[in-house]
C-alpha cells in the first residue's frame, strides 16, 4: 500500500495556495503524515529606481514571509498536526523540486493561479514545471475549481 509519510506544501498567499493548505490538513490527518511548508522568495532582477522609493530587497520580504508562515503554521501546530516550514530564496520550481527531493517527501500539495495566454508563456508556470519534473505524485489545487473537501464544523 502506498504510504503518504510527509507532504510538501508550497505557499505563495494566494487563494489557491491556501486552498492547498487545506488539502494537505486533510491528507495529513487522514494519512497520518506530517507536512512541510515552503514559501519561495523570488530574487528581483537588478533595477534602478529612478523615483528613490523604497523598494523592499529580498531579506525584507524573507522575513515578511516568514512572520505570515510561522502563523499558518502554528495554527496546524495547535490542531496536533506534525509541521515544518522554511523561506527560501530562489526560483520557486526549482526550490520546491530542490526540497521535495531533500526531504524525500511522499506527495507534493500545491495551488495554481491558473495563468494562460501571454502570461503563462512570459511567466512559465511553476506548477507545471513541478508536476514534469517531480519524482512524486502531485496534486494541483485551483482556486477556482470544485471543493472536493468540505467545511470545518
Amino acid at each position: 500500500m502506498f504510504k503518504i509519510r510527509t507532504i510538501l506544501c508550497p505557499v505563495d498567499f494566494s487563494d489557491a495556495s491556501k486552498k492547498a493548505v487545506r488539502y494537505a490538513h486533510e491528507f495529513a490527518v487522514s494519512m497520518g503524515a506530517s507536512m512541510f511548508l515552503l514559501n519561495v522568495v523570488e530574487p528581483r532582477p537588478m533595477a534602478v529606481d529612478l523615483s528613490l522609493n523604497y523598494i523592499p530587497l529580498e531579506e525584507d520580504l524573507e522575513k515578511a514571509s516568514t512572520e505570515d508562515l510561522d502563523a499558518l503554521k502554528q495554527g496546524l501546530l495547535d490542531e496536533g498536526l506534525k509541521v515544518e516550514s522554511t523561506v527560501e530564496i530562489g526560483n520557486p520550481s526549482d526550490v520546491i523540486l530542490e526540497k521535495a527531493a531533500d526531504l524525500d517527501v511522499n506527495l507534493i500539495i500545491m495551488g495554481s493561479h491558473g495563468k494562460k495566454g501571454l502570461s503563462r508563456l512570459i511567466m512559465g508556470s511553476v506548477a507545471e514545471t513541478v508536476v514534469r519534473k517531480a519524482n512524486c505524485p502531485v496534486l494541483i489545487v485551483k482556486n477556482d475549481e470544485k471543493e472536493f473537501i468540505g467545511e470545518q464544523e
